[in-house]
């Protein structure tokens, strides 16, 4: 797995657990999230993805990586169509939350769960990792990366994870600092 610092990211983790974060918990919908239920946002609805959204996922995938929607086909973006197919019906270990705005998806998020050694950090042993938060920059501003954040950690909830960890860069910190996310260091 490569360094998240070569990227210019910063490992951020939310423990929803202690007190202090209830409050997330609570705009997370503070319920399981019903995962066939599209919302209706202020500008657009929140859905899970679905397989017909795949070479969408992909163009906003590659945003991620400041890559065009028209640029060469990479390695990654076949291994990545399989992983998809593989994953879009698991929903009990990967959410795939969407934004559509007039039939086109204009923001993703994707939440995976990770089960590792429970220790004091993690008392049963589910990390979700938040990764591939991106927004087209014409649908920036409109809140829909706090909406597709918060869906994640609702889904998180659901499913009994101890913690949400994510890495971030250093425009995107400020969303998940202002949604009651920590920065951590790695340990030296």
């Amino acid at each position: 797995m490569a360094d998240d610092r070569s990227r210019g990211t910063t490992p951020i983790l939310l423990n929803p657990f202690p007190e202090s974060r209830r409050e997330l918990w609570k705009r997370g919908h503070g319920r399981p999230w019903q995962h066939q239920v599209v919302t209706k946002t202020s500008s657009g609805h929140l859905r899970t993805a679905i397989a017909a959204d795949s070479a969408q996922l992909l163009g906003l995938w590659a945003l991620v990586f400041d890559e065009s929607a028209t640029a060469p086909k990479r390695p990654w973006r076949g291994y990545a169509r399989e992983w998809l197919a593989r994953c879009l019906d698991d929903r009990g270990n990967v959410r795939f939350s969407v934004i559509e705005v007039d039939g086109k998806l204009v923001a993703t998020a994707i939440g995976t769960l990770e089960l590792g050694v429970p220790n004091p950090h993690c008392v049963h042993g589910r990390t979700v990792r938040l990764a591939n938060v991106v927004t087209l920059p014409e649908h920036r501003g409109q809140g829909h990366g706090t909406t597709l954040v918060l869906d994640v950690v609702s889904w998180a909830r659901s499913i009994a994870a101890d913690r949400v960890d994510l890495s971030a860069t250093p425009s995107g910190r400020r969303i998940y600092e202002r949604l009651g996310f920590m920065v951590t260091l790695p340990h030296a």
